[in-house]
């Protein structure tokens, strides 16, 4: 069993990441990284804090957009033209086939994040730039640059002359020369002297932060993964839209009065808990997060995800696929 729960994940990976939409919103992603250094100097005050805010926001949005779509092109597709038939009429299980599905959409997912994540690192270390005369952070941009340029150029030489397929080569080439790259200049300052590492980099709060953002698009992509078995693309995105709307309000709407609206706020999901950017300032740590509370907001985003993969699980089970 676990063979073949393995074997659906391993092909619903390799069928995301070779989406043409995936690479799309990773480019659009990082484009809207480095756009965000330049948007937040537009603020009077508080620049740095606009700069997380837009971070984060972006990864967030990233993983909304990842999740709809590439569920609805892993799942809803395959229903649509009758090729999950072909799998279920074989030992598979219905619940096995839609878990192994959602398990291969995870990993492409937080492998999206985690190279959002780094591009998200290296633009919070480069900082906002108060005015013109204020000097680029040259490690952020030869390394950060270098990387994935030359990971990308090392992706279409195979592609070329050895037939690699380039999406797949893209990712396996620059995700460790991303990662290195942000190791590297932690070790430089803007200019070019060796400091301790992290000097100049987010607060461990921040990467919590982002951890959480994690925990909300697996949410949704929980959601999307439920969706996508009986509705397609369009209508899948504006399922997920209206669960993140739901849970973002959920406190303000529900969380301070009584009756219908306290029973309505204890059964609506709430992600308000998980979006701690608030409590940050820029690249410091202005709040302690506990390990505590990283304990159980975890667990509470993966109950909300079990919960709504359930209910996908009992849709998928009654949907005509044959």
């Amino acid at each position: 069993m676990f063979q073949r729960f393995w074997s659906i994940a391993k092909v619903s990976f390799l069928e995301t990441v070779r989406q043409p939409i995936y690479g799309v919103l990773l480019i659009t992603t990082a484009i809207l990284m480095m756009m965000n250094v330049s948007l937040a100097a537009f603020t009077l005050e508080d620049d740095d804090k606009l700069l997380l805010d837009l971070g984060l926001s972006t990864l967030l949005l990233s993983g909304l957009f990842l999740a709809a779509f590439s569920a609805a092109g892993v799942l809803s597709r395959e229903i649509e033209n009758r090729t999950a038939v072909t799998v279920i009429s074989k030992p598979v299980s219905r619940p096995l086939f839609m878990l192994g599905k959602f398990m291969g959409l995870s990993g492409a997912i937080l492998l999206a994040q985690y190279l959002g994540l780094l591009m998200f690192i290296l633009c919070q270390r480069h900082g906002v730039l108060q005015n013109t005369r204020d000097p680029w952070d040259m490690p952020v941009i030869v390394f950060g640059f270098g990387s994935v340029i030359g990971g990308l150029l090392a992706a279409a030489f195979a592609n070329y002359f050895y037939g690699k397929d380039f999406p797949l080569s893209a990712l396996t080439l620059v995700t460790p020369l991303l990662t290195v790259s942000v190791i590297v200049v932690g070790f430089f300052s803007e200019k070019w002297e060796v400091i301790h590492f992290g000097d100049n980099y987010v607060g461990g709060q921040v990467i919590i932060a982002a951890f959480f953002v994690l925990l909300i698009n697996l949410m949704l992509e929980a959601v999307a993964t439920a969706a996508s078995t009986r509705c397609g693309q369009l209508a899948t995105l504006l399922i997920c839209v209206v669960f993140l709307g739901t849970a973002i309000v959920s406190d303000y709407t529900f969380g301070q009065r009584e009756g219908l609206s306290s029973a309505l706020y204890h059964v609506t999901p709430n992600v308000g808990p998980l979006w701690i950017v608030d409590g940050l300032t820029g690249a410091s740590q202005e709040g302690f997060v506990p390990f505590s509370y990283v304990g159980w907001a975890t667990l509470y985003a993966l109950l909300i995800t079990a919960g709504v993969l359930s209910i996908g699980v009992a849709l998928f089970q009654r949907r005509e696929v044959g």
